[in-house]
């Protein structure tokens, strides 16, 4: 701890990322990055864009970015708010829209950046746990039950698990809250969830993210994006602006565009991605896997007799990386993204090897 630092530095308990390994034929399957690469129609955009305009500052309020998301999911450019990915995104509705009297609520299993933001920002909050089979339980978020939230915040499908909750399930959790801000991450959305940004124009406390870094195969680029009502936008572009004006580049924007417009494109490969989901649950359970239902690029599994370290780390002597979350409740459950057919098929083959073994 240095004596430089301001006070609430020495108190975070920052974000710890998906690892990036330098391993020479890896199999990566531990960042629920998109298998295949993004659209070529990405990267002659990019391209086109890598002229002499980059001595200029791109467009602060990004406008051909928000018509492109707008006329993707079908609301007005006035509801979208974007940022630096998603992460960004979600910095600021913690900070804009979180704050509150009474405590945030969300789940005890989830994104593990939310109580990372919440010190970060000296939000008080509470942790719902997840049922039994992990599930989020609708009732546990209504005032009858659990009493008012200052803002509730959840992934649907949540994270790290998988499971989603139906778009009549969320509105439920909306309708209830009618005084909080419910915040739903829909970063998994396209690979089997049901999105609600089409509640956002029936419920002013409704905010939507979402990211292209999954379903768009952008991970690198770094846009994500919120819906909701006039009041919530205008809320971000307050905070946004009193941080970074700036926060989407000429290239991450040009590139952005030209994956959205690519609708072909991005049903193909994301069906590729659900299609390959469901034989890799189907090979894990031939293997004895317990396998939560899983409407995201990744699945999670426990097998009843093996040590989930022990196994990620017998994944890591032959250069397949998964990821293992040494969290209570969680700590024998294996976070496997969906890769190739040919990486899902090393997968395999290598935990029959360890089980054999």
């Amino acid at each position: 701890m240095s004596r430089f630092w301001s006070p609430v530095v020495g108190t975070l308990s920052p974000y710890v990322p998906g690892e990036q390994p330098k391993l020479q034929n890896l199999v990566k399957l531990n960042t629920n990055e998109h298998p295949y690469g993004p659209s070529p129609k990405v990267l002659d955009a990019i391209r086109a864009a890598c002229d002499d305009a980059l001595k200029l500052y791109p467009d602060p309020s990004s406008d051909r970015l928000r018509q492109a998301i707008a006329a993707t999911v079908g609301v007005q450019p006035g509801q979208v708010f974007v940022g630096n990915g998603s992460d960004e995104v979600l910095a600021h509705v913690f900070l804009a829209l979180l704050k509150h009297d009474r405590p945030l609520r969300f789940p005890d299993i989830t994104y593990s950046f939310y109580p990372v933001y919440c010190g970060l920002y000296g939000i008080q909050y509470e942790t719902v746990p997840l049922t039994a089979d992990f599930r989020i339980d609708v009732e546990d978020y209504l005032p009858a039950r659990s009493g008012p939230a200052g803002a509730i915040i959840f992934p649907n499908p949540n994270a790290p698990t998988g499971r989603a909750l139906t778009a009549a399930e969320v509105e439920r959790i909306v309708a209830g809250n009618p005084d909080a801000v419910v915040v739903v991450d829909e970063a998994y959305v396209d690979f089997g969830g049901e999105s609600v940004i089409a509640l956002t124009s029936r419920y002013d406390n409704l905010l939507v993210v979402q990211t292209l870094s999954k379903s768009r195969s952008l991970a690198g680029l770094r846009v994500g994006f919120a819906v909701g009502g006039a009041a919530l936008i205008e809320g971000l572009e307050r905070v946004k602006n009193s941080f970074n004006s700036y926060p989407i580049d000429r290239l991450a924007s040009a590139g952005a565009v030209a994956a959205l417009e690519d609708t072909e494109y991005f049903e193909r490969t994301r069906q590729a991605v659900i299609e390959s989901r469901s034989r890799m649950t189907a090979g894990l359970q031939a293997l004895g896997f317990e396998v939560l239902p899983s409407s995201a690029n990744f699945v999670f599994a426990r097998h009843p007799s093996q040590d989930a370290a022990g196994l990620a780390a017998a994944l890591r002597e032959r250069s397949i990386i998964v990821r293992h979350f040494r969290q209570p409740r969680i700590d024998q459950f294996l976070r496997i993204s969906v890769g190739t057919e040919a990486e899902c098929g090393l997968l395999l083959g290598a935990l029959a090897e360890i089980l054999r073994g």
